[in-house]
């Protein structure tokens, strides 16, 4: 049998660390990150199945969240402001991620590399899959602003901005029951998070 190297390299997601060009109270890395993806689109996918009617596998899409950004193991983190300066920029970069899953794809062992590719590549996805992981990166940056600002860390207002625009262009219920329910926790401390209601 040949050696693979897939999870030796996924196992360095925790060794890129996110927002790289903004101060942060707390580094986040990308292996943090795509694991809360992966609570939030797990959460969004019951959310609109069992409110709005959704008919969607929310262990898939959990999943597909948490090997989203797999591919920055090889590309690092690009930040967002970069990578969506100008179209042309976006679409280069979007060419660079494609190769990079598929050289990891490629380190499975042949027979297991279909599996994965339906969780890497998200050419694999519905649409509606893609837009509840898309959704689910989304609050999830959100999120970090949120603590951030919460602690006192104004470097992250403009990103706070854009990330409203950004969550208000890919807009749904489950998102909007997301943000009402479960949302204003995040900028509470641990004691007001702890009472007793």
């Amino acid at each position: 049998m040949k050696t693979s190297h897939f999870f030796a390299h996924l196992s360095r997601l925790k060794l890129i660390n996110r927002w790289p060009l903004m101060r942060n109270v707390r580094i986040e890395n990308v292996s943090e990150h795509s694991l809360q993806v992966a609570f939030v689109a797990h959460a969004l996918a019951i959310i609109k199945n069992r409110k709005f009617n959704g008919q969607l596998n929310p262990e898939r899409i959990a999943l597909m969240a948490m090997y989203h950004d797999v591919s920055e193991v090889l590309t690092g983190d690009m930040p967002t402001p970069t990578k969506y300066y100008n179209p042309q920029i976006t679409i280069e970069y979007k060419k660079i991620e494609k190769i990079a899953q598929n050289k990891l794809i490629n380190m499975l062992p042949a027979e297991f590399q279909d599996d994965f590719r339906a969780l890497i590549d998200d050419d694999f996805y519905s649409e509606d899959e893609k837009n509840i992981v898309k959704q689910a990166d989304a609050l999830c940056a959100y999120l970090k602003t949120i603590e951030e600002l919460s602690a006192g860390n104004n470097e992250f207002k403009l990103a706070e901005q854009r990330l409203k625009k950004t969550l208000s262009q890919r807009e749904s219920a489950e998102m909007d029951y997301f943000l009402e329910v479960f949302v204003p926790s995040f900028s509470l401390s641990l004691d007001e998070i702890t009472l007793e209601e």
